[in-house]
């Protein structure tokens, strides 16, 4: 693997991986274990804790903030490559602005991440911490996308408009998921505050929005079947069966979690889905675009 490819993996794989050990401090009820920002513990930037389930805690809490400050170090060598390295491209301010933006989000994060520790875990700002990922993975595949001159399909305008669709709705199942979990028993500490709704009921929307999801997807894959070139069909086709195979996954750990009463690995395993229903979704934007979109 060659360096940019190295370095833009790693970007879009760490964005990825925050939403993961987001999901690792809530399970374990660690969503405190830095009891102060910024630092972690008064005095000291790192955990100082000494007995040995607090010190664990802290050290989960610690390394999810680890994590933010990694993105920012290849948000920055990726904003030098660009600039270094791409200057010549036709696309070259895009990409300074898609590099730019991941160092903002990385200040947003660290913001909404104070906010959340200030506010004992307010569902509000968990949520938020959350929801400013999305942006911010769909913004790090962009750029391994362009900067590795990933293939752009030219769909029909049909097929580009429930592309869209897709995208859109998928936005909207997370959002939903980020509404279920803020109101269900993993709030990352057992004296923070929940959302004030029905568990059973945001459930059920959640779930009835997935089911609404992966019958779009199967509408897309029968467009592209019966009004796309044979190229079109092949990739792109593949590529819609790939998100339609990680939605079922994710709906049926949806519902083994559901009637299992939310164990932590089945949640865990929900919320990687969640990130890889999300990256793939984006993909689809990222890949087809109709002949205008595709010259520019």
């Amino acid at each position: 693997m060659n360096l940019p490819a190295l370095l833009f993996t790693a970007l879009l794989v760490l964005q990825a991986g925050l939403v993961v050990t987001g999901g690792a401090v809530r399970l374990t009820g660690s969503g405190l274990g830095c009891p102060t920002w910024p630092e972690c513990t008064d005095g000291s930037i790192g955990p100082v804790i000494t007995q040995a389930e607090d010190q664990l805690h802290a050290w989960i809490e610690f390394g999810n903030r680890l994590i933010a400050w990694l993105i920012l170090i290849l948000a920055l060598a990726a904003l030098v490559y660009i600039v270094k390295k791409l200057k010549s491209r036709n696309d070259f301010k895009r990409l300074r602005l898609l590099a730019i933006l991941q160092i903002l989000g990385f200040l947003g994060q660290v913001v909404l991440g104070g906010i959340t520790v200030l506010t004992k875990l307010n569902p509000i700002s968990v949520s938020a911490h959350f929801v400013l990922t999305l942006p911010l993975i769909a913004g790090a595949l962009a750029l391994r996308h362009r900067v590795l001159d990933r293939p752009v399909l030219q769909l029909q305008p049909m097929t580009r408009t429930v592309t869209k669709v897709v995208t859109a709705l998928s936005f909207v199942v997370l959002l939903l998921g980020v509404v279920v979990t803020g109101t269900g028993p993993h709030a990352g500490d057992a004296d923070a505050k929940r959302y004030p709704f029905n568990f059973e009921a945001v459930s059920i929307l959640h779930a009835d929005s997935v089911i609404a999801l992966i019958c779009l997807a199967i509408a897309l894959y029968l467009v592209v079947k019966v009004s796309e070139s044979a190229e079109v069909k092949k990739l792109f086709g593949r590529m819609i069966l790939i998100f339609l195979a990680i939605c079922l996954a994710q709906g049926a750990i949806g519902y083994l979690q559901y009637l299992t009463g939310l164990p932590e690995l089945l949640v865990g395993a929900h919320l990687l889905g969640a990130t890889l229903v999300w990256i793939h979704a984006w993909r689809l934007n990222l890949t087809g675009r109709t002949s205008e979109k595709v010259k520019n």
